[in-house]
């Protein structure tokens, strides 16, 4: 039988993207890169998001891919409500992908490739969607269309990216490890249709600051520990790493705040009752502990 430490490994190495994944993740942003190049004027596209910084948890969808449009588009969009531009890319990956695959989102269009995930959250190694976001450049920076705020917005996803560089060497290569099993946690069918926490990436941006002291060479505590300070946190107002946009935590209000904390408080007490099983030499009890607290990816064997 494994050993918690064993498992830990197991279950972290199942959420790293391996050959096939990252084969069929590539042809796929590629079509749809290749695809939008003939519908309009783009000056660059690159992969950003969770999929570029490799804190992706499985199953794997919604690739960020961020285009960048040229000078000659931009008093046809930049000036005008950032609604028009994200309709315009959702009417012309409809045209592609048809109308029940694509979906309109705050900041970027969504494609679905239909991909269908079985009970172990697998997908044949294929991804499910990728997100497409449109953007001027501004200086070193970016604008991005915000639907839900009705303005457009300042990023760096490059500056998003090195920081979960600096966290995971600080961390003595754990902390995109670590990110990738909570965010797995945060998607367990078991919470019901709404995540805990939303977006995804303000889990990301709240470990940057509470997964702090440095690895100390145990998952099952670390794990708990960041529970309980998320769950401590979560009301605190996260902003963008890049020091650009608006707060990350802008995407919760009150109530989904306080739903998120009492998730994650119980997820600290489910962690400690694993780890005490363990403790007591019940060790197959241990892992069905965690497999029930993460979901299928984490191993029993």
């Amino acid at each position: 039988m494994l050993t918690t430490d064993e498992a830990f490994r197991k279950f972290k190495s199942r959420l790293e993207l391996n050959d096939r994944e990252q084969e069929n993740a590539s042809k796929r942003q590629n079509e749809v890169r290749d695809y939008l190049d003939t519908k309009f004027a783009i000056a660059s596209s690159f992969l950003t998001g969770s999929y570029k910084r490799h804190t992706k948890t499985k199953p794997l969808k919604d690739i960020d891919i961020f285009f960048v449009l040229k000078e000659s588009e931009r008093s046809k969009y930049r000036d005008k409500a950032p609604s028009v531009v994200l309709d315009d890319f959702h009417k012309a990956l409809v045209e592609k992908y048809g109308e029940k695959a694509v979906r309109k989102q705050g900041r970027s269009v969504n494609v679905d490739f239909g991909v269908v995930v079985d009970a172990e959250d697998n997908t044949d190694y294929r991804i499910l969607s990728v997100d497409v976001v449109p953007s001027f450049p501004l200086g070193d920076d970016y604008e991005i269309p915000d639907t839900d705020k009705g303005e457009w917005i300042k990023t760096n996803p490059k500056t998003h990216a090195q920081k979960a560089v600096d966290a995971h060497q600080a961390f003595s290569n754990e902390w995109k490890g670590l990110v990738r099993m909570a965010k797995y946690w945060n998607n367990n069918p078991r919470h019901g249709i709404d995540k805990p926490v939303k977006p995804s990436f303000l889990i990301e941006v709240m470990a940057l600051e509470c997964l702090y002291g440095g690895w100390q060479g145990r998952f099952d505590y670390e794990l708990e520990g960041l529970f309980s300070t998320l769950a401590d946190r979560i009301f605190d107002i996260w902003s963008d790493p890049a020091g650009l946009g608006p707060p990350i935590s802008d995407g919760m209000d009150a109530t989904r705040k306080q739903r998120a904390r009492d998730l994650l408080l119980a997820a600290s007490r489910d962690a400690r009752s694993a780890i005490n099983l363990a403790k007591q030499g019940r060790n197959g009890e241990a892992l069905k502990a965690w497999r029930t607290l993460f979901g299928p990816k984490f191993p029993l064997s």
